[in-house]
């Protein structure tokens, strides 16, 4: 019986035509006809059409659903861009199934200018206005500050920019301090989230090296810039973030404050007091040493609906503060803001998503099948001053699964690139919009 004729799910299996009955092709000293179910007539007819399939049929015609479960298992938007690039059916398939794929992985701001790709390694040239100095990203935007001290927000791929006040004058004296203290001054820009292509409100803080300071700038784009001071009970600030569209404060005793401002910003906003003690819960992770000494991180950031502060827990090599840490353990707090006043409630899970941690910009990102960020993990980097012996700026980043509580590097190589230095680009997460493909994009390999 002759062989099923390959359909278009098959892929063709080419076969040399010596093997098909070609008599012309037989080497001297071999028999003419060769005594083989392959000469029959039916399966010559068959795999002459397997021969012709393979031939005809282009890449391009690939069913986009095979298109999409290749894009599933490719982690690095630049190897999804390649892919798009292939041929016009391909980008515009993939486009089209764009909202069933995991989104790929940020890229962090190298000491250099440059951007590095994870989990691939790659290192990319985006061109930024010279001078130019990074402070973190909201959206698909980065925070810039130019060379003038100007402040704007430069989305690199459509070259749309926000031009921002003037912040410096806002915190000149405690600039002007650690400059003179020799401490490093760095800036945070968050946003309510979805932001929007022109986002209605910001708030910004100075952090010099000590913890942010707490004057907190409020920013309606081309409209008004009120500054304010938080009352001495919220200080010291440690983190801030937008949640469900209000403004959200956390102290270093874990007091949570929320935010109102009045609509055209003249008036002092309400501080009140949703969260104002940590409970029960206080202490180092379960898994650590009970009387170990540790330096301790918090970070505020909305995920899934909710609204978590992440506790990093580090330990130092040189005593305490020391920059040569470690980290070695995480806690993860939800408000929960059901009573009044509220509660940190301790949680095991992160619901499906993923955070990456940074303390000039922090989000939390929903884990899907292949290989993209992975559900209910933290990943946390070097966000701090390194000390000036280390060139690797990816030290002490990682990531942490906190279904096994295990811990395992970021990247397991160095990139090269200067050493940080005061002034340079710190390290910082920035999301890429997902579906991008410009040729002022230059990749090379790390």
């Amino acid at each position: 019986m002759a062989s099923p004729l390959p359909t278009h799910d098959q892929v063709p299996i080419p076969i040399d035509a010596s093997f098909a009955g070609d008599t012309k092709a037989s080497a001297p000293g071999f028999p003419t006809a060769l005594p083989l179910p392959l000469a029959d007539k039916a399966t010559t007819q068959s795999i002459s059409c397997m021969i012709e399939a393979e031939q005809l049929v282009p890449w391009s015609d690939l069913r986009p659903e095979l298109v999409v479960l290749v894009l599933k298992r490719l982690p690095s938007l630049a190897d999804r861009i390649r892919l798009r690039a292939v041929c016009h059916p391909w980008r515009s398939g993939t486009i089209s199934h764009s909202q069933v794929l995991p989104r790929p992985f940020p890229w962090l701001t190298l000491p250099d200018g440059t951007f590095f790709s994870i989990p691939g390694g790659e290192v990319h040239c985006i061109p930024v206005p010279d001078g130019a100095c990074c402070h973190g990203s909201i959206g698909s935007s980065l925070f810039l500050m130019s060379s003038d001290g100007a402040f704007s927000l430069l989305d690199p791929f459509s070259k749309t920019t926000l031009q921002l006040p003037n912040l410096v004058t806002a915190w000149q004296r405690e600039i002007d301090d650690a400059h003179a203290a020799g401490v490093p001054v760095s800036y945070k820009l968050v946003a309510p989230s979805p932001m929007g292509s022109s986002p209605k409100l910001l708030a910004a803080a100075l952090n010099s090296g000590s913890g942010y300071s707490d004057n907190l700038c409020i920013i309606k784009p081309q409209v008004a810039t009120f500054l304010f001071r938080l009352s001495a009970e919220p200080f010291p600030l440690v983190d801030f973030a937008f949640f469900d569209g209000r403004l959200h404060v956390v102290s270093e005793f874990f007091k949570l404050f929320i935010v109102d401002f009045s609509e055209n910003l003249e008036n002092n906003p309400n501080i009140n007091c949703a969260i104002d003690s940590v409970g029960d819960i206080l202490g180092a992770p379960p898994y650590l040493n009970p009387m170990g000494c540790y330096e301790l991180k918090q970070y505020l950031v909305e995920s899934g609906g909710k609204l978590l502060m992440v506790q990093r827990f580090m330990i130092s090599a040189g005593g305490f503060r020391d920059t040569n840490n470690q980290t070695v353990g995480f806690k993860v707090l939800e408000a929960d803001m059901r009573t009044y006043p509220g509660q940190w409630r301790m949680v095991s899970d992160l619901g499906g998503h993923a955070l990456f941690l940074g303390k000039q910009s922090s989000k939390s990102l929903p884990a899907g099948e292949g290989c993209g960020p992975q559900a209910d993990c933290i990943y946390f980097i070097c966000d701090y001053p390194c000390p000036e012996a280390s060139a690797n700026p990816l030290r002490d980043s990682g990531i942490y699964n906190m279904r096994s509580g295990t811990l395992r590097p970021l990247h397991s190589g160095t990139p090269a690139v200067p050493q940080r230095q005061a002034g340079q680009w710190g390290l910082t997460w920035f999301f890429p919009p997902e579906a991008v493909f410009q040729p002022s994009v230059v990749c090379r390999p790390f």
